[in-house]
């Protein structure tokens, strides 16, 4: 700050001297401009992160903080809490064939104190039943050889043991299944599986056995899982979706591509369109592909469909926080339409009626309009080097909405598509449950084995397929195959 004395004296000292102090002080004034400027966007990029959380963005909920609350995106149905008129229910009933029953008799009468015990009596019809486990016990089967001489030439011959017998002592199938299934469905990690198995039967379970089995289900399980990869490749639609994981301390890729009735899963070191040539089956995909937009998905030739829940997500951080009045219509929109659709489905209808497409086609036109419109009145934002101009959120969402109008109304137009990518993200799901329990898969064998059995898995439970027992029919060879149409 200059004092008095100072400016009198350079303008005692002439004009130059004034224009020159008042040029050096327009340069400082646009340099504190522009850093006030870039200080500006960046607190709002902060406030934006801070503001984002697993409702409006694309982040897990496990990512949000301790105080804030997540709210799903789903609107209330207006139904009461619990099963709803008509569900079957899984109340625990009394049944007709008791294993074992206990009679309970009186030992004196209750006026004189006279001993019963003597005396016969009469079963009331009054029942009580306790469901519970008998002592668990593993049961040992031992297999013996008999030989047998011939009648006409003498020979002896001798039985063979069978292909599942294969050493003196081993575990048989049920004991190897629930191994198998603690750990690849219920995600018990390897010691706490052997640890449970042990405390249950009493004998104890190495984590070298149960690797074994896992090898040996894994190698049962491959062409059951060329089958299902087939199977989706010639798929009306299928999902697709990715998410990072860990193998041998080295960040990876698990892919899914899946149905609602089949599951595929593969493990790759890169996330792209390599891998996804590599596993197989989106380049040979004839179908319509379900996904979230991944510009790796955009490069293979097949029809596609984008997820709207994504979009919703957007729409809503850009409402709420950025307080965009269009965006909050636009997600009315969306929602709006999915409800059409639902009814009509639910209507056994399978398309909606024409004028019902034009006027949500013009409602969809009409908000990119005035999104267009009010991003084209905000300054440009601010990146401190030169080239091409940042766009803003808002802006990058409507060229997506706009180039991908088709994708992002396939639902609308074909009842077969879904309005968002959930399936595949349910079948990731358990995926991260694995990583959050166990960290890192110690191996990459270890990796490919999950994904082939947990594929496997997947597909029983979306075929309502006991799993614990398709498994021991595997390891007593005769696997449960799935069906495999799509």
């Amino acid at each position: 700050m200059l004092t008095r004395d100072e400016i009198r004296t350079i303008y005692d000292a002439g004009p130059e001297a004034v224009i020159s102090l008042v040029e050096r002080l327009c340069e400082q004034i646009a340099q504190q401009q522009a850093q006030l400027t870039q200080l500006t966007e960046r607190v709002a990029q902060l406030e934006s992160q801070l503001a984002a959380n697993s409702r409006n963005s694309s982040k897990p909920p496990s990512s949000d903080g301790p105080g804030q609350r997540t709210r799903s995106l789903r609107t209330p149905s207006g139904k009461k809490p619990g099963a709803q008129p008509g569900h079957p229910g899984t109340t625990l009933k009394q049944t007709a064939t008791p294993d074992q029953v206990v009679l309970h008799p009186p030992t004196a009468c209750t006026a004189c104190g006279r001993s019963l015990t003597e005396i016969t009596g009469a079963e009331l019809p009054a029942r009580r039943q306790v469901f519970d486990l008998p002592p668990l016990r593993l049961e040992v089967t031992e297999h013996r050889l008999i030989s047998k001489p011939c009648p006409d030439c003498g020979l002896t011959s001798s039985g063979e043991f069978p292909a599942t017998v294969s050493n003196h002592v081993q575990y048989g199938a049920g004991v190897k299944a629930l191994a198998v299934c603690l750990n690849q469905e219920q995600l018990l990690p390897a010691r706490r599986t052997c640890q449970l198995l042990s405390d249950l039967f009493g004998q104890p379970l190495a984590e070298g056995t149960l690797q074994s089995a896992l090898d040996e289900c894994a190698a049962e399980l491959s062409e059951i899982e060329r089958e299902i990869k087939r199977a989706i490749t010639g798929a009306a639609v299928a999902h697709y979706d990715e998410t990072g994981c860990y193998v041998a301390d080295h960040r990876d890729w698990l892919h899914v591509a899946s149905t609602a009735s089949l599951t595929h899963y593969a493990v790759h070191r890169q996330r792209g369109a390599a891998a996804i040539r590599e596993i197989g089956i989106l380049p040979a995909f004839t179908g319509r592909a379900m996904h979230d937009g991944y510009v790796s998905y955009r490069q293979f030739a097949c029809a596609h469909a984008l997820c709207n829940a994504h979009h919703l997500r957007e729409l809503t951080f850009l409402h709420e926080v950025t307080k965009l009045d269009w965006a909050g219509a636009f997600k009315e929109l969306l929602c709006a339409i999915k409800t059409a659709v639902d009814t009509a489905r639910a209507a056994g209808e399978t398309a909606l009626s024409r004028a019902q497409r034009a006027a949500f086609e013009h409602r969809y036109d009409q908000l990119i309009e005035a999104g267009l419109a009010h991003e084209a009145q905000q300054p440009a934002l601010p990146t401190g080097q030169r080239g091409r101009k940042k766009q803003s959120k808002a802006k990058n969402l409507l060229d997506r909405l706009t180039r991908d109008r088709a994708e992002v109304l396939a639902f609308m137009h074909d009842f077969t598509v879904p309005f968002d990518n959930n399936l595949a993200e349910r079948d990731l799901r358990m995926v991260k449950v694995q990583q959050k329990i166990s960290g890192t898969f110690r191996t990459r064998q270890g990796a490919e084995n999950f994904c082939r059995i947990r594929g496997y898995i997947s597909t029983l439970k979306k075929q309502g397929q006991h799993v614990l027992s398709a498994l021991s029919s595997l390891f007593s060879g005769l696997p449960v195959i799935p069906a495999l149409d799509g």
